[in-house]
């Protein structure tokens, strides 16, 4: 049994008239009645009631007319979600990100995605730094978001900005630098610190440090933590201070206020990776959506 039998068959089925159907089908009508004796045969049943006019169908043709129709849809419903995936209009996607970077771009990045492709399923996974290249590097992952990633040797990654931030000097509400509306980093060298934790963010973490050596001074660390929220929750008992992304402020932590720093020159960069071999074209769409143009795939 071919396809085509079954169209043949429903054209008869809903014309209930070979000559019609033939017409419809744009076939001679003997090479269309061969066609639907050939498919009775192979039933073994009787599909139509010929000796009925107009030309009726039989119980078990009326059975089989509803399946017919329901294969066929089945069938166009395979092709069309076949052609959507092709041209990355459905199926998934695995982002992995740390979860400092949901404090900034990223929720806006994923939902203006989702409004231009709905048909595709996001899959999230947060964890640090190291552990989303790996997964990146395992395919457990199409593509992450991470903050001041640096290349190694090899290019089996792409590497494209996404965004900029400087960083902001966090105290406790009643700090005496709070009444300041700039803080000097220099003026932090004698506070202790609440730092992120390397594991976590390392790029952050070292950039901290690179910040404050500029200053002569290394920051003293009272306590580390993994989520910047947390950070901002031992800021506000009066832990420490601490630098994080400007995007930190969207948490709007009471008993904590964000200051700007005065030499400031350096910025934290978020980027996207993903692999260079990965010709997804979902993932095309989504680089496209946050504005990354597909070229850039062959920079370094």
């Amino acid at each position: 049994m071919e396809l085509r039998h079954l169209r043949y068959f429903i054209a008869v089925a809903e014309e209930l008239s070979f000559s019609r159907a033939a017409e419809q089908l744009r076939i001679a009508q003997p090479p269309l009645s061969q066609q639907i004796q050939a498919l009775e045969a192979e039933l073994g049943v009787k599909l139509f009631d010929r000796k009925k006019r107009p030309l009726q169908l039989t119980l078990a043709g009326q059975a089989f007319l509803e399946e017919a129709r329901s294969i066929l849809l089945q069938l166009e419903q395979s092709v069309l979600k076949t052609q959507s995936i092709h041209l990355g209009e459905s199926g998934y996607l695995t982002i992995g990100f740390t979860s400092s970077i949901t404090n900034g771009v990223l929720p806006n990045i994923l939902r203006m995605f989702q409004e231009h492709y709905p048909a595709v399923k996001l899959i999230l996974r947060e964890g640090n730094n190291a552990s989303q290249i790996q997964k990146l590097r395992d395919r457990l992952v199409d593509l992450i978001f991470v903050y001041q990633y640096q290349s190694g040797e090899t290019d089996e990654f792409v590497v494209a900005p996404i965004a900029q931030e400087f960083l902001v000097a966090v105290l406790p509400a009643p700090h005496p630098l709070a009444a300041q509306q700039q803080i000097a980093l220099v003026d932090l060298a004698d506070q202790a610190f609440v730092m992120p934790l390397y594991q976590v963010v390392p790029g952050l973490t070292e950039q901290i440090y690179r910040l404050c050596a500029q200053q002569n001074f290394v920051p003293q660390v009272a306590q580390e933590a993994i989520f910047m929220v947390t950070i901002l929750g031992l800021v506000a008992g009066g832990i420490g201070v601490s630098l994080l992304p400007s995007s930190a402020q969207t948490l709007r932590r009471e008993g904590v206020v964000f200051r700007p720093l005065q030499d400031a020159t350096e910025t934290i960069q978020l980027s996207a990776i993903w692999r260079r071999q990965d010709e997804s074209p979902i993932l095309q769409q989504f680089l496209t959506v946050i504005g990354i143009e597909i070229d850039r795939r062959d920079e370094a």
